[in-house]
């Protein structure tokens, strides 16, 4: 087992624990976050001002349950993590959020913890009314959340070397990749929704990494970089570094409130297309964000499905701990211009 969790790539996941966010009113008096069946609606939560975010490792799956990654900071590495529900709180401004309950079990099913995973931003000492409770919506959320997306509006390089806005793409047109030249769009989805937590975009402003304009995309979506000068300490030329991993504040930085209206493109394989004049990823149907794909597709398209992972460059993906610096995204613009 512990060998086959290790060949599988983790996501990574900020939680609670549920005792960090109890009902401060109503049925459940006292009682911290659990799954479906224990919670009543109406009841009010507050977080605990001394609570603090905790990483959790996981290996996801097309369903649940996942496993606990080696390695993962809380859980016990191996162990099998449910994904529960997902709650809908509201505030009495009457602003919404959502969070994912996930509950750790032992070898025997026996209930061993529950995290509380935001979808947007919690506030200590704020109310949240329990308005919502959907089984049948977590995995998709949970999958909406790893999806690399553009915003509406990035321009993206077709095969021909004009430049279209991502919103303007049709089924068929043929786009330039890096590595397979000029490739058809087999699918492009779209959604719109609250830009707070993990749905919050990215802004890199433009000439951060060589942009041609300002580029917004989703948190986890990989630019793809190569160093003609390894000036990272990486110890490889290609790079995919995630655009959560650069944020630094200033040029980078996250885009809280109001609305986004994100872009997927899907390929035969997964792609490195151009996006503001740089390189970054097309969408990798993988384990975790198949959920968020409709439902029926065409038998063209499913019959790709199996294999699209295959095509993932994760063997270039930079590790958070070597981007934790200010001038992250300063080194990576110059070791790309040499």
């Amino acid at each position: 087992m512990a060998e086959a969790l290790q060949s599988v790539p983790a996501h990574s996941v900020a939680i609670y624990g549920a005792d960090q966010f109890r009902v401060c009113e109503g049925a459940n008096l006292g009682d911290g976050v659990s799954f479906a069946a224990e919670l009543e609606l109406n009841d009010i939560y507050q977080l605990s001002p001394r609570a603090e975010p905790q990483r959790l490792s996981l290996i996801p799956a097309a369903a649940s349950p996942f496993r606990l990654a080696p390695g993962t900071k809380t859980g016990t590495p191996g162990a099998a993590l449910h994904l529960d529900c997902c709650l809908t709180f509201m505030t009495g401004s009457g602003a919404t959020t959502e969070a994912l309950v996930l509950v750790e079990t032992d070898a025997q099913g026996g209930v061993v913890a529950v995290f509380l995973l935001p979808l947007g931003p919690l506030v200590a000492r704020q109310d949240y009314a329990l308005v919502g409770i959907s089984t049948e919506e977590a995995l998709g959320r949970f999958a909406q959340a790893a999806c690399t997306a553009f915003s509406r509006g990035t321009a993206i390089t077709l095969a021909t070397g004009a430049q279209c806005p991502v919103e303007a793409l049709r089924v068929g047109d043929m786009v330039l990749t890096r590595d397979d030249g000029p490739q058809p769009i087999r699918w492009i989805g779209q959604r719109t929704q609250r830009a707070t937590g993990d749905f919050a975009p990215v802004l890199i402003r433009a000439g951060t990494l060589n942009t041609a304009r300002d580029l917004l995309v989703s948190p986890d979506h990989r630019l793809f970089i190569y160093q003609r000068e390894d000036r990272l300490g990486a110890g490889r030329a290609e790079l995919l570094v995630r655009a959560r991993h650069l944020v630094n504040g200033h040029s980078i930085r996250r885009v809280e409130g109001g609305f986004v209206e994100y872009f997927h493109m899907l390929f035969d394989h997964h792609q490195i297309i151009y996006a503001e004049g740089i390189a970054a990823e097309s969408l990798l149907v993988d384990s975790r964000t198949r959920a968020a794909l409709p439902g029926e597709l065409t038998p063209d398209l499913a019959a790709l499905l199996p294999r699209h992972s295959q095509s993932d460059q994760s063997g270039f993906d930079v590790q958070e701990a070597l981007l934790r610096r200010s001038d992250a995204a300063d080194l990576l613009r110059r070791a790309s211009t040499g």
